[in-house]
């Protein structure tokens, strides 16, 4: 269960727990804060995809900011209808946005490259909901329903 933000350490914690638990099929998030270290949240995506490990978010789940991108690395997406989902554009330590950079910037295109690679979008497709995250400031927050998340991904909501 992924229930705090996560950090510079998550990915080393992650596989810890893999090697300890190598079983786990499933991650479930129940309130999902974000992440400290879009890098390190990046490779625990991957991770995650790449263990072919299912993301489950229960009745009443909020998933919001950084937990987002980890939510769609998984496998098999599981939401209930009435969980939660923020996004925003991210803010780096030295204050520099998605708007900084050009569109095609490697800084940019990363998250283009994770949502197809990880999160099975299409490249337009990902690109769009990168465009989505990027229309709110990191400041602010777009709430958005698991069915607002499948018109990007595919997501069982029961």
């Amino acid at each position: 269960m992924l229930v705090r933000e996560t950090d510079t350490s998550a990915p080393r914690q992650f596989a810890r727990m893999l090697a300890a638990y190598p079983g786990i099929r499933v991650l479930e998030f129940r309130d999902c804060p974000g992440t400290l270290d879009d890098n390190a949240n990046l490779v625990l995506g991957r991770m995650i995809h790449q263990r072919g490990i299912e993301t489950v978010v229960p009745a009443g789940g909020s998933v919001r900011s950084g937990a987002v991108d980890l939510f769609l690395a998984g496998v098999r997406r599981i939401a209930a209808a009435d969980a939660e989902f923020a996004v925003h554009a991210w803010l780096d330590e030295d204050g520099l946005r998605p708007t900084s950079f050009a569109p095609t910037a490697p800084i940019n295109r990363r998250y283009v490259v994770f949502y197809h690679e990880a999160g099975g979008m299409p490249l337009p497709t990902a690109k769009a909901f990168y465009d989505l995250t990027n229309s709110v400031p990191n400041e602010r927050a777009l709430w958005l329903t698991p069915r607002d998340i499948a018109r990007y991904a595919a997501i069982e909501i029961y």
